[in-house]
């Protein structure tokens, strides 16, 4: 299993009707892509960040179709631009030795093909976590 977690915070120009579309966005993340098993989406505490998002994916098949999936590209299209600092973590009990570098390799593969994700991405303020572009992505 894979746990993917987001934890974001909006640019303090965004009103809160925008903030609570955003966050119904990633709510319909987890009601509408197939692979999610379990999702939690909601306020964030402990720490620098607003909000937060959870979703269980059973093996890097199914984390690779939900990062994929349409209403995701969406969901980033139309929240991105309205957050200033965000960061993605994935926690796992797969045994595989190489899960994390097929993790990265998702998310390489999406920046590589999906060119306006990845200009989202940089356009942040503050990116960190296991999605992170690295040169190799920039450069395609």
């Amino acid at each position: 299993m894979i746990y993917h977690s987001v934890r974001l915070t909006f640019k303090p120009e965004v009103p809160p009707d925008e903030r609570e579309t955003a966050i119904e966005r990633l709510r319909k993340m987890g009601r509408e892509i197939d692979v999610v098993e379990s999702w939690c989406v909601g306020r964030d505490f402990g720490g620098e960040f607003e909000y937060g998002a959870m979703y269980a994916l059973a093996d890097i098949e199914a984390y690779d179709v939900y990062m994929n999936a349409p209403v995701h590209l969406e969901t980033d299209a139309a929240g991105l631009p309205l957050v200033s600092s965000f960061v993605s973590l994935d926690l796992t009990d797969d045994d595989d030795p190489d899960i994390g570098d097929k993790i990265a390799d998702v998310h390489r593969t999406r920046f590589q093909n999906r060119p306006e994700v990845l200009g989202l991405v940089e356009g942040l303020d503050s990116y960190t976590g296991s999605g992170v572009p690295d040169d190799s992505a920039a450069a395609t």
